[in-house]
């Protein structure tokens, strides 16, 4: 049975789970979000939990903010036996008509110097953008006669917090307004919706660059249509992209076999992740549908520099 196919990436669970590939338990994950932008398990919390169902490699990629890594470092909370990698996603804005959803790349970047300042001023001015942005979709829902003020009490939005659609979408669900995150996006949050607000920030070379001079490697996130989209990705090579998202929770073998076939006619380094947030089950169910090949973690560590870098 083919995937069934989507419109964007957010935590959505799989239609169906008749088409995922039999595979040994994987140790890696490198693309799951927490409290500190749009997940709903605080940081130290999900990386006890990546370790407690065997992931060994791990990355909290939260968009623009590298809070919740520097959470559990500061708290000592990294097991003995698990490589915690920084990292981050970018959604990064494409100003040319190219038939993308929402007309975004997702750039993910993983190894960065967590102390490096010219990175987190880049990742506060993304913040700022997000924040306006959020507080833009709450007054749009207001005059939409949907207000969700009571239901974001409590909601940390202080310096460090990178908050998205995901919290206004379970706002919306608290508040009676729909029926589920899905539900939310669909009828309201997604691009062509009456709450939609576009985005502001990085373009897709800004976010690489960005992620180069902080020593990180930048990959890109989801890209099912990396096989079609061969000149836009060697542009993207171009600029500096050093990665390729190939093992994602909701790709079938066929889309695996051709976005790392793509991988490797580029010579982008191979990474994958669960994209988990929280909304549709426990850490262990989403994980349970992903496999990362045990070679990519060397792979991505060799990228990254690790073993020359105190803070990894």
């Amino acid at each position: 049975m083919a995937t069934p196919r989507r419109r964007r990436h957010d935590p959505l669970p799989p239609v169906e789970t008749a088409w995922m590939p039999v595979h040994p338990p994987s140790t890696i994950d490198l693309h799951a979000h927490t409290t500190r932008s749009d997940g709903v398990v605080p940081p130290a919390d999900l990386v006890r939990q990546a370790f407690d169902v065997g992931v060994r490699q791990f990355s909290l990629t939260d968009h623009d903010t590298l809070a919740g890594y520097r959470d559990v470092v500061a708290a000592g909370a990294i097991p003995a036996g698990m490589r915690l990698l920084p990292g981050i996603e970018i959604n990064a804005i494409v100003t040319r008509d190219l038939g993308l959803w929402e007309g975004e790349l997702h750039v993910l970047g993983f190894g960065m110097d967590p102390d490096d300042e010219a990175f987190e001023a880049v990742l506060a001015d993304q913040r700022d953008r997000r924040a306006r942005r959020f507080e833009r979709t709450v007054a749009r829902l207001r005059e939409l006669d949907l207000p969700i003020d009571a239901q974001l009490d409590g909601i940390d939005r202080s310096d460090g917090q990178a908050l998205g659609r995901p919290t206004v979408a379970r706002a919306l669900v608290r508040a009676g307004h729909a029926e589920s995150v899905e539900d939310a996006f669909r009828r309201y949050l997604s691009w062509g919706s009456p709450a939609y607000i576009p985005r502001d920030g990085l373009g897709p070379t800004e976010a690489i660059a960005a992620i180069r001079a902080a020593g990180g490697l930048p990959a890109l996130a989801h890209f099912s249509q990396a096989a079609d989209r061969i000149f836009l990705l060697q542009e993207l090579v171009d600029e500096g992209l050093g990665g390729l998202e190939v093992y994602y929770r909701t790709f079938d073998a066929a889309t695996v076999e051709s976005v790392g076939e793509t991988a490797r006619r580029l010579r982008l380094v191979r990474t994958g992740g669960s994209d988990y947030h929280g909304d549709f089950g426990t850490y262990a169910e989403s994980f349970a549908r992903l496999y990362v090949p045990p070679e990519v973690a060397a792979d991505v560590e060799a990228a990254v520099g690790v073993g020359s870098r105190r803070d990894l």
